[in-house]
């Protein structure tokens, strides 16, 4: 039963990550297993047993959650953008108590506050200078450097709580061409046997994946440090991008395309189902420790 609820934790992950302006970091916090994951990542060849196996129920469901949200999610978007939206706060509302419950006892100071303000405002920063543009993929050597820089940037932003890595991927022009379109493609080429297109969305996929490999182990090392070091300003600085992170989501005036009585009671509810979830899917708040 534990395996199973890891793996739905993947899940809740990765369709996070693929959501523009949705972080997979939140969800993690939001489920109380933050702390764990960032063990897990920096110990995998110190500790490579006990690290996998907690690794590879969230992989996995991080995996068929990804597969199936580049697909299912733009529908559940395009239909019901206002709850499903707010499915997402509900969520990302759950994890507060959470956050507050790990400062507490820390030394914050009034730097921590100053750190707080100033993440809040990065994110809802990031929010303002989305882009609609979209890159043309070539794929060719320069192309293919390009893929892996972003993998590596967009797998930061998916670690660090509040920042989206699909958001970055969206202001920089690359997510339709990977998440959209990428994806999908590697799915049908390999179902229909369109061998082109498969290979096609593993040139596009292949460097960008290696670039999130890269990315995560660096940045999961960075924070450990700064856990380490400042846990109480660190929080602080998470706490401010998982704060800004709903405002952010209401920032997109598309949501409310057709909004009516009903979406909005329906709305109300996917918050609350979203904020019982959270709870539901709360793992242990105490950190993995090496065996």
């Amino acid at each position: 039963m534990k395996w199973f609820l890891d793996v739905l934790r993947g899940m809740v992950i990765g369709l996070a990550n693929v959501i523009p302006g949705v972080s997979g970091g939140t969800m993690m916090v939001s489920m109380g297993i933050y702390d764990k994951l960032i063990w897990s990542i920096n110990h995998l060849f110190k500790a490579f047993k006990k690290a996998f196996t907690i690794l590879l129920p969230y992989v996995v469901g991080m995996v068929l959650a990804i597969l199936l949200g580049a697909v299912g999610l733009k529908k559940a978007f395009a239909s019901f953008p206002l709850p499903t939206n707010a499915l997402f706060i509900g969520l990302i509302l759950g994890s507060l108590p959470f956050i507050l419950r790990e400062m507490k006892g820390e030394k914050i100071g009034w730097q921590g506050v100053v750190i707080f303000l100033l993440f809040f405002a990065l994110v809802v920063g990031l929010k303002v200078v989305e882009g609609e543009n979209r890159a043309e993929l070539r794929l060719n050597a320069l192309e293919i450097v390009k893929l892996f820089l972003l993998g590596a940037v967009a797998s930061a932003a998916m670690v660090i709580p509040g920042v989206s890595g699909s958001m970055i991927l969206k202001t920089l022009g690359y997510y339709e061409p990977v998440v959209t379109e990428g994806i999908p493609g590697l799915l049908k080429g390999l179902t229909s046997q369109d061998w082109g297109l498969f290979g096609h969305s593993v040139g596009i996929l292949l460097p960008f994946g290696l670039g999130i490999l890269f990315g995560i182990f660096g940045i999961a090392r960075l924070i450990a440090f700064l856990m380490k070091k400042w846990k109480g300003r660190t929080y602080c600085a998470i706490l401010g991008m998982v704060a800004a992170s709903p405002v952010v989501i209401l920032m997109d005036t598309s949501i409310y395309e057709g909004f009516s009585l009903w979406i909005g009671l329906f709305s109300a509810a996917a918050l609350a189902l979203g904020a019982f979830c959270a709870m539901k899917l709360g793992g242990d708040p105490e950190p993995a420790k090496a065996a």
